[in-house]
């Protein structure tokens, strides 16, 4: 799935890739090469990252799935419990 990135997100985005090549490469870049390497950053090394956030979505939802029964249990025949001193004639199930 291709990730889409608005005006805004991209404009951040290349400044950023601009100021990491001159601070840390000591290297000018401008608008179109800053470009360039977030096309290649996109297409090459995102999906990896989207891979791994579908993976972690999975496993999230799969641990709350098999945790359903625990965390949407109600127990019935619960009416006589909460009257005073309840109905001697059923069992307790505390």
């Amino acid at each position: 799935m291709k990730v889409h990135l608005s005006n805004a997100e991209t404009k951040e985005i290349l400044q950023s890739i601009e100021r990491f090549f001159s601070q840390e490469l000591e290297v000018e870049i401008g608008d179109l090469q800053s470009g360039f390497v977030l096309d290649f950053f996109l297409k090459e090394i995102a999906p990896f990252a989207y891979n791994q956030g579908v993976e972690d979505a999975r496993r999230f939802f799969t641990e709350k799935l098999e945790d359903l029964p625990g965390a949407c249990f109600e127990h019935g025949l619960t009416y006589w419990h909460q009257k005073k001193g309840g109905n001697p004639r059923l069992p307790s199930h505390d």
